[in-house]
């Protein structure tokens, strides 16, 4: 992610001036009753115009776009929690404002040590894995998964989310896409534009073109 100091301070400054409403009202019909947080309510303009930098910012971020190969964003939403909010165990709608939401996105506003509790869990076959990132980090995961925020018990959590529709669908071919263009940005910064690198980017381009939503 791309947001500087100054643009975090912007972020922050604005959270701080904005109107928040409970966050139950975006929540489904099952997560409600375990989501206990705030959100600032959608029309605020102050909002609006962070919610903008913020989604430039991922646009713009070429690991994001590696990573997610994004078709569509959804609005973001953005989050505060205080002592004792928390978001219990819930998995994201599969449908948010028309799209299917193939990843989910937190980026954190504040210092991990600024406030005590509030981890992102999400859990997995493995077991269950805390997130908790420095101001600025954006986490990217499946929206498929089982996830929580445990309570907060001190300070005060912000993080602005979302999510995303990919254009690849399944989570296995993204990865396989990511690994190749990851392979090939590298040989070519190493060595140059080499018959290697162009049989990685055919390889590339085609699995893209076979698996890729128009």
């Amino acid at each position: 992610m791309s947001l500087d100091a100054s643009e975090l301070e912007k972020l922050r400054a604005a959270f701080d001036a904005a109107t928040f409403v409970d966050g139950r009202e975006t929540a489904g019909w099952a997560a409600r009753t375990v989501k206990q947080n705030q959100q600032a309510r959608a029309g605020d303009p102050a909002m609006d115009a962070m919610r903008t930098l913020v989604a430039e910012r991922l646009q713009a971020n070429p690991l994001f776009q590696m990573a997610a190969r994004p078709k569509a964003l959804t609005p973001i939403l953005l989050a505060h929690y205080e002592p004792g909010m928390t978001y219990g165990t819930h998995v994201d709608d599969a449908l948010m404002h028309g799209l299917r939401t193939d990843l989910s996105w937190t980026l954190w506003l504040d210092e991990p040590e600024s406030y005590d509790g509030g981890e992102l869990v999400i859990e997995s076959p493995s077991g269950e894995a805390p997130i908790k990132g420095p101001a600025g980090a954006v986490h990217l995961y499946p929206s498929t998964t089982l996830h929580r925020v445990d309570p907060v018990r001190s300070g005060i959590r912000r993080v602005a989310v979302g999510w995303v529709q990919s254009r690849v669908r399944e989570g296995e071919r993204r990865e396989i896409l990511f690994d190749l263009d990851s392979a090939r940005r590298a040989l070519f910064e190493q060595s140059g534009k080499t018959g290697a690198f162009d049989l990685l980017s055919k390889s590339f381009a085609n699995l893209l073109r076979m698996w890729a939503d128009a």
